[in-house]
């Protein structure tokens, strides 16, 4: 039996497949406000075949922004927008978390809250550029968050969980990679506090589980997943000790109920972390980054996870389950529409039912 098309049970939740689609920033909000549009809408409900959709990143307070066009959960504008989509989804029988993303230093001042500095653990200056309004910008400095200012932002991702479900979602992801804030607080190179949120790898974990404890007080563990990806080093972000570093976080979760725990790895490893980690979790395991449908069904069959996730092809397939089952072509990704505005290369790609032969 192929067992991509068999249920699964995430969380509260049974999945009527172990297709996932990934996170994807896709940059069609509305940029002034963060209110996702109406192409938005149409986008999520297309993919609605897909066992769970987890959607792009979500910033949970308004200094999380990172990059241009991207929505927020943070009024009730964007809670308005986003239940359209989430009812949408609901309607052709779809399930759907939001990812919860702070992008931390990786932002700008021209997106940011009266242009103030972006915010991190430390106060240490990434490599690389931020695309903006303007177009590419150099990092800044980031403003090292007090021990005040990261309680406030716990309590923004406990309020986005809130609003996120007010309007209508199944659930809520964590963000904890790419180099995002999560993530520079996990991560040796870009956390050198020396209060209880840095130094020790017990200490750097501190703010994801506090922030994941916030989310779960709102929606209960099984509404709760988090994404992480070890030694991924995007962002210009870097740990020395990886292993340790998520073996640790990964043995905390378990007392959490989360709903699952979603690794994705990318280029070349120091270890198999799926073979490290999947062991060490006592919930729902997937796994996603560059797979093919050959390469999901054996990674099932094998036992190393319960559902597999999918991005780039879930973008230029709407139905991409239905193309699995059927062993038909795929659409092709076209890379130079990922992040513009307007609906080319976002709802125009076809489905199998759009075709004459189909």
């Amino acid at each position: 039996m192929n067992q991509l098309f068999t249920p699964v049970r995430v969380g509260r939740y049974t999945l009527p497949n172990r297709l996932v689609m990934a996170p994807m920033t896709r940059s069609r909000a509305d940029d002034a406000t963060g209110v996702p549009t109406e192409l938005v809408t149409t986008y999520y409900a297309q993919r609605a075949g897909a066992g769970l959709i987890i959607t792009e990143g979500v910033y949970p307070s308004a200094t999380g922004k990172g990059y241009v066009r991207t929505p927020g959960i943070i009024d009730d504008a964007q809670v308005t927008a986003w239940k359209h989509v989430a009812d949408a989804v609901h309607a052709k029988g779809g399930r759907i978390f939001m990812q919860l993303m702070h992008a931390g230093r990786i932002s700008h001042p021209s997106m940011q809250p009266n242009g103030g500095l972006p915010v991190a653990p430390s106060a240490l200056k990434p490599e690389g550029q931020s695309w903006t309004a303007s177009g590419p910008q150099d990092y800044v400095v980031p403003h090292a968050l007090s021990m005040a200012e990261i309680a406030a932002v716990v309590e923004d991702y406990r309020n986005a969980t809130r609003r996120a479900l007010e309007a209508g979602f199944d659930g809520v992801e964590l963000h904890g990679a790419s180099g995002y804030l999560p993530e520079q607080f996990l991560s040796s190179g870009s956390n050198q506090r020396t209060d209880e949120y840095g130094g020790s790898v017990a200490n750097r974990v501190r703010f994801v589980l506090d922030v994941l404890t916030a989310m779960i007080e709102e929606a209960g563990g099984d509404r709760v997943g988090l994404k992480i990806s070890p030694e991924m080093n995007f962002n210009s972000v870097s740990d020395a000790t990886p292993q340790e570093t998520y073996t640790y976080l990964v043995e905390q979760l378990n007392g959490l109920d989360l709903a699952y725990l979603h690794v994705a790895l990318f280029g070349p490893t120091s270890v198999d972390y799926h073979t490290l980690l999947g062991p060490r979790f006592d919930g729902a395991y997937l796994i996603g980054s560059g797979l093919d449908q050959p390469g999901a069904e054996a990674i099932l069959s094998e036992g190393k996870a319960d559902a597999t996730v999918f991005g780039s092809a879930f973008l230029a397939n709407p139905d991409l389950p239905e193309r699995f089952r059927r062993h038909a072509a795929l659409n092709s990704p076209d890379k130079d529409t990922f992040y513009s505005p307007g609906a080319k290369g976002y709802i125009d790609y076809p489905a199998l039912s759009d075709s004459p032969s189909a």
